[in-house]
């Protein structure tokens, strides 16, 4: 549990009564995103008030009234899911800044440019929505933010979504750890090892880190790894 003085409070208030919860701010935030991240990380406190700052305790009939159970984890994900979470301006800034950290990271990593068939650089991304004006909501998820974004800067930058499934060969040599390391940066959709010990396959990648991978191969194999581009996948 986070330590009672860096919570902050969840508050949801319905049929004249309200309730309030102490959290972690960065894990309610996962919680209102879908996470089913546990509970026993996210409170304070397994106590739902109706003023925690006096340390005033929520009714049973309070409770029922509202909720319809008295359970603490059902009423507790539905204080974060629907309430309002208690942020402090730094709080809201950095977590804020992290979101879009993290719409950037994926739109550079997923997306390229159809003009020149390479991926917009993090810094070209940021530079648009800032001319867009893109608001980040705290509350919404990367997936969401990121289907937002594309729309709000597809008229000044041009953007398509697409993947490349590549096929790579690895001498005997460098087999083993070749299969770890492409396993963590590709999804593998076929492989097949060879008589002399060598290790082919082909992955599905996404079109913007299609040079790190080239890069990745090249230094586990010494520049001995075979890759070719099978085809794009949009």
């Amino acid at each position: 549990m986070i330590p009672l003085d860096q919570a902050v409070v969840a508050r949801l208030e319905s049929h004249g009564e309200k309730f309030e919860l102490l959290v972690d701010p960065d894990r309610a935030v996962e919680v209102r995103e879908g996470s089913t991240t546990d509970l026993d990380d996210v409170v304070a406190a397994v106590q739902i008030f109706s003023n925690s700052s006096h340390g005033t305790r929520a009714s049973e009939e309070a409770l029922m009234k509202v909720f319809h159970t008295t359970d603490f984890p059902t009423i507790a994900r539905r204080i974060i899911e629907k309430g309002e979470i208690h942020l402090t301006a730094d709080q809201r800034r950095r977590m804020i800044a992290e979101k879009r950290r993290q719409v950037i990271a994926f739109i550079a990593r997923n997306a390229i440019n159809p003009q020149t068939n390479l991926p917009h650089p993090p810094q070209r991304i940021e530079m648009a929505m800032e001319e867009t004006r893109v608001n980040i909501d705290l509350f919404k998820s990367v997936d969401e933010l990121v289907k937002e974004t594309v729309k709000a800067l597809r008229p000044i930058l041009p953007i398509r979504f697409e993947e490349l499934r590549i096929a790579v060969k690895i001498p005997a040599d460098h087999a083993p750890r070749a299969y770890r390391e492409i396993q963590a940066a590709a999804t593998i959709e076929k492989e097949e090892w060879q008589k002399n010990g060598s290790w082919i396959c082909v992955v599905r990648i996404p079109a913007g880190i299609q040079s790190d991978f080239y890069e990745l191969i090249n230094r586990i194999t010494k520049g001995e790894g075979e890759v070719r581009i099978l085809n794009q996948i949009y």
